[in-house]
């Protein structure tokens, strides 16, 4: 069992990326927001969870042993795999997924592709209780500029989870809306890569 990996990021495309260690390549499913973190010939740390089936071994890479608890109760639910369970997390940090799960609200898991009503309304019941660690007050909106942006919030709330501090976040969020002509039609995904530019590599406001 792998259950993580440091080493080199030799390729990052979309949602995959490779890591080298020891000379060993190995292929981890992460979600778009993760791997817009990472950089070729940058050192990386994942915590991984490795899946085995009779004609593949697939392994996912998660930023903290929070993603990886969820990942690992979301699978845990019937008809919930870990493509879809991944799927999840690519929406929402484990609070908020914690957080969906003790106000019942199932309309946050159907957003989810591949997850219908009915089991988006399992992963509430099944995990009911099972998640209070991770639950905490919602982030509160993004200030300034930022908030005139309909992705702001989703934005800001992104880097939250992937470990920047909220007011580091919410600045690299205003600095993009304020300062780029483009940025008012610039989706979720433009928007985080835009704001990931703006804060150094290195995790500054961490």
């Amino acid at each position: 069992m792998i259950a993580s990996l440091r080493g080199t990021c030799i390729d990052v495309t979309g949602s995959a990326v490779v890591v080298e260690v020891g000379g060993v390549g190995y292929a981890v499913t992460v979600t778009p927001a993760h791997a817009l973190t990472m950089r070729q010939g940058a050192e990386v740390f994942l915590r991984t969870a490795m899946i085995v089936r009779e004609d593949e071994h697939l392994l996912f890479g998660f930023e903290s042993t929070d993603a990886l608890q969820v990942f690992d109760l979301l699978r845990s639910v019937s008809g919930v795999g870990p493509k879809s369970a991944l799927g999840v997390l690519a929406h929402m940090d484990p609070a908020q997924v914690a957080n969906a799960v003790a106000s019942e609200d199932d309309a946050a898991f159907r957003k989810v592709s591949g997850i219908g009503p009915k089991t988006a309304k399992l992963i509430t019941v099944a995990l009911s209780g099972k998640l209070v660690a991770f639950e905490q007050a919602p982030a509160s909106a993004a200030s300034g500029a930022a908030a005139a942006h309909p992705a702001a919030v989703d934005v800001v709330s992104a880097l939250v989870g992937l470990g920047w501090r909220e007011d580091a976040a919410q600045s690299a969020v205003d600095a993009v809306v304020a300062n780029d002509p483009g940025a008012a039609a610039m989706g979720t995904q433009a928007l985080l890569r835009a704001a990931l530019g703006t804060l150094r590599p290195a995790g500054a406001g961490r």
